[in-house]
């Protein structure tokens, strides 16, 4: 899932307005339509600073879409479906990629493309770009959760965080230590994001295999696994700690409840940083706060096996009814290039897809749990890649909220029940 600031109005608008290159007239020059997601300005200026580099090759005209990306799912597929050329470049989440590529409705990637806009690729980040072992989208921007954590707290609780910790420590800690978890409790994507990560961090997935049709596809929920995912995510709803308003707790109130005194540990994307760091200097929290903050990789469920931090982030992709698409594929490669994805990563605050943009001085200076960030998307698991996602991901969402009614014995298997009912067609969401 990708979570960024909202732009005013005015920038809204001027994201539609036309980028025009200094070299040519407006009919002499190919004009693509870059459809962007709303972020603070960053793929406009990209947008721009591309245009200038193409010297009257092409020029590239955004189009904002929706806030939310569930709306950006529907009005894509729905131009798409519709034949609509002027989808030249699309910044699209990578758990919508399946449902888009599947019937047809990107345009292959070049061979010579894929080859130099993934080269330093992170694992996690390209594994988010593909589609049955195929790059069909150009991986942009990255996204991941980290564990964040009060050093005040883990320091009185003697917890050593320079090894890798379990969900269970951080729950007892947070439970003897009379304070709240800063995790996603509400019933909207967030939800999907946390039930992935905790299976997925045991070297097992939610789907039995991602290729199978609607009639034949089968859910792995009702598991091992899924018993020790639910096992966590019911003990925080039953002991009250997610904070009292759980129900309604996405990324912003967790990061709000993180920064309160009685805050202790929360997995979040690293937007959060940027975000404390500015309510500490407007005032609207203790200054010293942000000195209190630690980091490390996303918690294990267990001791022995390595966590597989949650995917977000943005891949680029072309339709298939462009009509440049050559054109399409040489601006995205202009767009995605490693310092483009570190000024980007210090002006928005989203995180490259390339690993040779960590090294970027910017980057360290901005973001200095940077290397962090680097190490769990190289381990990032995406969410489950099918073209039925929607479904699935609606279904988890209605099954494992509230925390406190999910059962270890019964919520996986309902879940996994329910999925399958309604990509039968026997059941409605």
């Amino acid at each position: 899932m990708v979570l960024v600031k909202a732009r005013s109005a005015g920038a809204a608008a001027a994201a539609a307005v036309l980028l025009l290159s200094g070299c040519g007239g407006e009919d002499e020059v190919p004009t693509l339509t870059w459809y962007i997601n709303p972020d603070d300005g960053g793929q406009e200026a990209l947008a721009q600073q591309c245009t200038e580099e193409a010297d009257g090759a092409y020029q590239i005209q955004t189009s904002l879409l929706p806030m939310d990306a569930p709306a950006q799912r529907e009005q894509l597929a729905r131009r798409l479906a519709a034949g609509d050329s002027s989808l030249d470049i699309m910044s699209i989440d990578p758990p919508f990629i399946p449902e888009l590529a599947t019937p047809g409705f990107l345009a292959p990637v070049p061979d010579d493309v894929a080859e130099r806009t993934t080269e330093d690729t992170l694992e996690g980040a390209l594994a988010g770009a593909m589609w049955e072992d195929e790059l069909v989208t150009v991986p942009f921007w990255a996204n991941t959760q980290i564990l964040w954590y009060r050093e005040s707290v883990v320091e009185e609780a003697g917890l050593d965080m320079d090894e890798p910790v379990t969900w269970e420590q951080i729950i007892d800690v947070a439970a003897e230590e009379e304070k709240y978890l800063g995790i996603q409790g509400v019933r909207e994507e967030s939800m999907t994001v946390w039930v992935n990560a905790l299976v997925e961090s045991q070297d097992e997935s939610i789907l039995v295999d991602p290729s199978a049709t609607a009639e034949e596809l089968e859910t792995n929920l009702d598991s091992e696994a899924g018993a020790n995912a639910a096992r966590i995510i019911s003990r925080i709803g039953e002991e009250g700690l997610g904070g009292p308003g759980v129900a309604s707790m996405d990324e912003n109130q967790s990061m709000l409840l993180f920064q309160r005194d009685d805050g202790s540990f929360m997995v979040n994307w690293p937007f959060v940083w940027a975000a404390i760091n500015a309510a500490a200097e407007e005032g609207n929290i203790d200054a010293d706060i942000p000195d209190d903050i630690g980091w490390a990789l996303y918690p294990r469920v267990d001791a022995d096996t390595p966590a597989a931090p949650p995917l977000g982030g943005i891949n680029l992709g072309v339709g298939a009814e462009s009509e440049h698409p050559e054109l399409a594929y040489e601006a995205i490669e202009c767009i995605v290039t490693p310092d483009n994805q570190a000024e980007y990563f210090v002006t928005n605050g989203n995180p490259p897809s390339a690993e040779s943009a960590f090294d970027d001085s910017r980057v360290e200076e901005e973001f200095p749990m940077a290397d962090v960030i680097r190490d769990a998307l190289d381990s990032a698991a995406p969410r489950p890649q099918t073209p039925y996602y929607n479904e699935i991901s609606e279904s988890i969402q209605g099954q494992f909220t509230p925390l406190s009614g999910v059962d270890e014995d019964t919520t996986p298997a309902l879940t996994d029940t329910y999925i399958v009912e309604v990509l039968r067609g026997e059941r409605l969401l």
